[in-house]
């Protein structure tokens, strides 16, 4: 019966068979999506219009990103997780050449001193996103063929902590510390929902906040914005212009906000109002009330990520699991960062808000990988109602018994 159940949700009319998706995840991050849309016009407009002469520059060039991540992530759905699994290490592999080639003179495109984009021609590529994402799938397949050896011995982990070290320095050289915390950060909460040992994995993390601490504090640039987190006030027109004008518009916002397209603080006072600092903007147009709804939904985006990995978890497919839980790691820890920047709770570190920031590379990117999410959800409910598996479930399955 529960076969039959499945079989009547997965055909339509005439027999036609239909992608099984979660409709929480879908909305959820599709009103992220048309929300951040909607900032992105409000909070570029005026820049949009007095720099290039197009009010609406920015926000076109937004959908056309969103419909790209949609399309590619269309495709992407297509594809079976043994398949994304068996390409591990050539993402990883291409993860590293993007990060190499970036830094290359002439190759590499440098703004403000800073060496992070590749010409795509419609937009810049900002190799770090799509590195991000490889580097979680390789994992995810590491820890789904090592899964023993990676709770009980120290070794275990020890192989992806040294390539970690390797694209951490890549990511530095550019630099791009943000990208480099939202990684390590995402790396070590796969492991420890790998079930890795208490001791190995406290470890781990003294170790790293350690060398992230000595990171912050060995280059000037970074130890001026960390003076300037701890009190943006002392210099509230050089240094700290950026995080008091994000404060100013969020105390703005008061309850229920000044309405949308009415922010003062967009209107050149704070920069990069469009992609670091659209959670300001919102915060200031919406209100307290706003805020909440977005801290609701990324909630519910992260919660539907763990859920999928419970459930592929319970469906016999290890990889599918790490990889879901690696995805709901990183959407929540850098939606998280973004805010606490933009309320001045933590450092300035140059991240965008996922899904709602402008910018091609983070845009498409995250589509991409809410796409595997529910890739991962469809098969996993495929799974678990006797119908063919796929990934590392699939290979345990087709070996004979001894």
């Amino acid at each position: 019966m529960a076969a039959q159940s499945m079989q009547a949700r997965l055909l339509g009319d005439g027999g036609v068979r239909l992608p099984r998706l979660d409709y929480i995840l879908l909305t959820s991050a599709g009103t992220l999506a048309l929300l951040g849309l909607v900032m992105v016009v409000s909070a570029s407009i005026t820049i949009a219009d007095r720099e290039l002469g197009h009010p609406f520059y920015y926000a076109i060039r937004q959908a056309i990103f969103l419909l790209v991540g949609a399309g590619l992530g269309l495709l992407l759905f297509r594809l079976r997780l043994v398949l994304l699994e068996r390409m591990g290490v050539t993402l990883l592999l291409l993860a590293f050449l993007m990060l190499l080639l970036v830094l290359v003179p002439g190759v590499g495109v440098q703004v403000n001193g800073a060496s992070r984009w590749l010409n795509a021609g419609l937009f810049r590529l900002q190799v770090s996103e799509p590195a991000k994402l490889f580097f979680i799938i390789y994992l995810a397949g590491y820890l789904a063929r090592h899964a023993e050896t990676v709770r009980t011995r120290l070794s275990g982990f020890l192989k992806p902590l040294g390539l970690l070290v390797l694209v951490a320095g890549l990511l530095l050289s550019e630099p791009d510390f943000g990208a480099t915390v939202v990684l390590g950060a995402t790396v070590m909460g796969m492991i420890f929902m790998a079930g890795v040992r208490l001791t190995h994995f406290s470890g781990m993390v003294a170790l790293a906040g350690l060398a992230m601490g000595s990171l912050a504090v060995s280059s000037s640039y970074r130890l001026v914005r960390l003076k300037t987190f701890l009190d943006p006030w002392a210099d509230p027109f050089d240094t700290g212009f950026q995080l008091t004008q994000s404060l100013m518009a969020i105390g703005r916002g008061e309850w229920f906000g000044v309405g949308l397209g009415s922010s003062i603080q967009k209107l050149f006072y704070l920069p990069e109002a469009h992609t670091d600092f659209v959670f300001a903007v919102l915060a200031e147009e919406f209100g307290l009330f706003g805020v909440c709804v977005v801290i609701t939904l990324y909630s519910v985006l992260v919660w539907r990520a763990f859920r999928i990995a419970a459930q592929a978890a319970r469906a016999g497919n290890p990889f599918a699991q790490h990889l879901a839980y690696g995805i709901g790691i990183w959407f929540g820890l850098q939606s998280f960062i973004n805010v606490g920047v933009n309320m001045g709770l933590l450092p300035t570190k140059g991240l965008t808000l996922p899904l709602m920031s402008y910018g091609g590379s983070s845009v498409i990117v995250m589509c991409l990988a809410l796409a595997l999410l529910l890739r991962i959800d469809h098969e996993t409910c495929c799974t678990a109602e006797g119908l063919p598996a796929s990934g590392t479930a699939a290979a345990k399955r087709a070996r004979p018994r001894t």
